[in-house]
């Protein structure tokens, strides 16, 4: 009785804030908290990639190699989260590393590439993600492009951790075998490049580096040749939709075990566009057909829910009330009646024609 009521008296004095608010102003950190993390270090691996190290919050459950972990930057005002692989091999200092690259017109990538500082807080999400490989060993192939060896990485560090004396070679480890193709526009672009060689030169995997400047873009159909084995591989890949694309028609036709990690959606042609409401907050806009639902919205100054932005990981969705929506990435068409009430990603869906938001 004696805590709830000086707990009772300590949420008057805080009012209009609650006194966990002011915790968070001296231990963001703390256990119970909002998940957060402070970033630490950032050291640049490329012209435009760098490594974010993070301090995690106690509630950090950890993760397993090759997952990803969402993190929600305020940028003028406005929360926005992106999904970024774990890179880190084993530490147990309670800190986490993502690798980054900016993107054109990446506001999230861009921003803790070129303007974050150590100190600065961010939000952060348990791990999640399905990119990981059998404990038990296997024989694998990873076919990555550009930032696609982010999740690999952090597999490949946990597998054979690189010290002062070299690569370890462990007991766990001992059961796979593993072939890394990992192609970049040119080598000085070529992230990680150093640390995939000194495991190449340790007999940890066989490496196949292909640029672009000078073997020209992968055809996928001569992977056979780069790969002799690769029917007898299970093979993981990721990087740019259009290569996963081609990856995942290779292997169905050649019957081989493929999984994929998409760091982007892939839209097909945008469609006619409309009239679009959002019946609680009282806008009406229109809406091209090129345009996601999110990004109409929030350009008018509308607050959405958000996350990943590619439709993985339906933080975005709505109840639509009633109208017609396309999704972007395969042509779609989602038609609602008043009675219907479904609920649709506003990330990878644009208007096909008038339509109402419960939001």
């Amino acid at each position: 009785m004696l805590r709830e009521g000086l707990t009772r008296v300590a949420e008057a004095l805080a009012t209009p804030l609650v006194p966990a608010d002011y915790f968070d102003m001296f231990d963001p950190l703390r256990k119970g908290a909002d998940l957060r993390g402070r970033i630490e270090e950032i050291h640049m691996e490329t012209a435009d990639a760098a490594t974010i190290v993070i301090r995690a919050g106690a509630d950090w459950a950890g993760h397993v190699p090759g997952q990803y972990v969402r993190i929600g930057v305020d940028i003028d005002g406005v929360r926005t989260w992106r999904p970024y692989s774990l890179t880190h091999g084993p530490r147990g200092d309670g800190r986490i590393s993502v690798t980054v690259k900016a993107v054109p017109d990446g506001l999230v990538s861009n921003h803790l590439v070129r303007h974050t500082k150590p100190g600065t807080l961010v939000h952060l999400e348990q791990a999640a993600g399905d990119f990981v490989l059998p404990p038990e060993g296997g024989r694998f192939t990873f076919i990555t492009a550009g930032s696609g060896i982010t999740p690999v990485i952090g597999i490949l560090r946990n597998l054979f951790p690189v010290t002062d004396d070299g690569v370890l070679r462990l007991e766990r480890s001992a059961n796979f075998d593993i072939v890394v193709v990992h192609v970049a526009p040119s080598e000085p672009e070529s992230i990680f490049i150093d640390n995939l060689r000194s495991l190449d030169e340790a007999g940890a995997i066989r490496l196949i580096a292909r640029y672009d400047d000078q073997h020209g873009i992968l055809d996928v159909n001569a992977l056979g040749e780069l790969v002799p084995d690769l029917a007898e591989r299970t093979t993981y890949a990721c990087g740019p939709g259009g290569l996963l694309d081609a990856l995942e028609s290779f292997h169905d036709t050649k019957e081989v075990p493929l999984q994929v990690e998409k760091f982007r959606a892939t839209y097909v042609e945008p469609g006619e566009g409309g009239t679009v409401t959002f019946a609680k907050s009282g806008v009406t806009i229109d809406v091209d057909g090129a345009t996601t639902l999110m990004e109409a919205a929030e350009e008018a100054g509308v607050l959405m829910p958000s996350g990943c932005r590619m439709g993985i990981c339906f933080t975005c969705v709505l109840p639509l009330k009633e109208g017609v929506v396309r999704d972007l990435r395969n042509g779609e068409i989602t038609s609602v009646t008043e009675s219907d009430n479904v609920r649709v990603q506003t990330c990878i869906n644009a208007a096909a024609g008038a339509c109402t938001f419960d939001h």
